[in-house]
């Protein structure tokens, strides 16, 4: 299983668990999974056209996806997905 962290701003979408359990052999997968569960939390995390939106971070076991592979990102049992939101202001 994969452990999805969700950020307090994500977790109403998810009924407030601050982590989930899926499966997936990619991060692709995995989100897939995640929106048959939760809909609105992955319309949060995904554009309309499938890509992960840029104002959102996603990190696997630590290191961002946009380094790894992003959607196809390969993942295992046991590993972390954390999902956190950008932060701006000025």
């Amino acid at each position: 299983m994969i452990s999805v962290k969700l950020p307090t701003l994500l977790r109403a979408h998810a009924g407030g668990e601050p982590q989930v359990q899926v499966e997936g052999a990619t991060l692709g997968e995995a989100l897939a999974t995640l929106g048959e569960r939760y809909p609105d939390l992955v319309r949060s995390i995904r554009g309309e056209d499938g890509a992960l939106h840029r104002h959102v971070n996603v990190y696997v076991n630590g290191e961002d996806v946009r380094y790894l592979g992003a959607l196809e990102t390969p993942l295992g049992d046991g590993d972390t997905v954390a999902i956190l939101p950008s932060v701006a202001g000025g």
